[in-house]
């Protein structure tokens, strides 16, 4: 596994120059012009801004056991959020579930009314890129549903349509953005996955793409589920149906420690506190965003909230937006004017960090405290 991740991070830097993504460097300045020609020019990495749209679980629709797919085939079912992705620069989401044609589950049901298994069809792929996604998590519980084979097939689809993502052990995502060299790592606890449980090896694997990347973005899909408390970071190790799914805190303050610049976390499907740990923004779950039937969305798990934070080119939080959705099924994410989601993760925030700089608005804004 080391030599493969190793051969992937050296890959990642190959075809540019590597800046150390919290220091300032010098580049070359355009063509040779009289002023500039053959004089490094210090880049302003502070001054620059990048923003990214963050959103928790997504799952357009399932054609197995049998069609629960939207009635339009998912084509508009995302359209009242599709300007607020578009806006920004980078749009994540986690993919629960599969990108498939046809193909039958590897996993087992010891009871089918409490398992779910979500197959959408591969060109639900152009739907994500459509409405303004660029990155994807395949780190989850379902995105085995159908095997690695069913993950081959996920990120067949997702390549497709011009979508980066990380989630199997050994894949991370690499690309330039303007003056910025980007890169994209997902962890879970489940098989096959980037190992939410190992942050040596998470730290390590960041520490990596730190060094030849200018922003390291990391999603990890852990935590409590459930209506009973898992709005709340449990500060330890947390488990869901017996199975360990992480201590969140650790997890996200050893990879920012390591490299990152943005944590994002989904998995609870409800929203979580949100926090500023060394000038770094983690959001320790998105909750549910876009999911037709098979996810219950009653109540907290119905809430959608989106996340638009403004960085700087060393990976330093400038401010955010957070702009409150529902599911009200059989549509789509649509605008909460009630305003819960906000209101839910700005208590939260407050209680779970008491000491924490952020302070939210009424109109979604979030800004750090003078």
């Amino acid at each position: 596994m080391i030599w493969l991740v190793c051969s992937l991070v050296l890959l990642s830097g190959c075809a540019s120059s590597i800046n150390n993504p919290h220091s300032q460097t010098t580049k070359t300045i355009g063509r040779s012009t009289p002023e500039h020609q053959g004089i490094p020019i210090a880049a302003n990495y502070g001054a620059m801004r990048i923003r990214i749209a963050a959103v928790g679980d997504i799952m357009l629709g399932t054609d197995y056991p049998e069609n629960h797919l939207p009635d339009d085939d998912g084509i508009s079912f995302l359209s009242a959020v599709t300007p607020a992705l578009q806006s920004a620069d980078i749009a994540f989401g986690n993919l629960e579930g599969v990108l498939m044609d046809g193909g039958e589950p590897v996993k087992k049901c010891n009871d089918p009314a409490a398992c779910y298994l979500f197959r959408s069809p591969a060109r639900y792929a152009q739907h994500l890129a459509k409405a303004g996604f660029t990155i994807v998590s395949l780190a989850n519980n379902h995105a085995r549903d159908f095997g690695e084979e069913g993950r081959d097939a996920s990120m067949a689809a997702l390549n497709a349509a011009g979508l980066y993502h990380s989630g199997r052990e050994g894949s991370v995502a690499s690309w330039q953005q303007g003056d910025l060299k980007i890169a994209f790592i997902a962890f879970s606890p489940t098989k096959g996955s980037w190992p939410l449980l190992d942050t040596d090896l998470a730290s390590w694997a960041v520490s990596g793409l730190a060094a030849k990347h200018d922003l390291v973005i990391v999603s990890f899909h852990g935590g409590a589920e459930g209506f009973d408390g898992a709005e709340r970071i449990g500060f330890s190790m947390e488990y869901a149906y017996g199975e360990p799914r992480g201590n969140v805190i650790k997890f996200a303050h050893a990879v920012i420690d390591a490299g990152a610049d943005l944590v994002l976390g989904h998995g609870p499907h409800v929203p979580r506190a949100v926090e500023l740990y060394n000038d770094r923004l983690i959001a320790y779950s998105l909750g549910n965003f876009a999911t037709y039937y098979g996810i219950n969305v009653r109540g907290t798990k119905g809430y959608a909230p989106l996340i638009i934070a403004t960085l700087n080119g060393k990976g330093e939080f400038i401010a955010g937006q957070l702009l409150s959705n529902k599911q009200i099924r059989p549509g789509g994410p649509q605008p909460d004017s009630g305003e819960y989601a906000l209101n839910m993760i700005r208590d939260l925030s407050r209680m779970d960090f008491p000491d924490s700089p952020l302070k939210f608005m009424a109109d979604g804004s979030i800004l750090i405290k003078q």
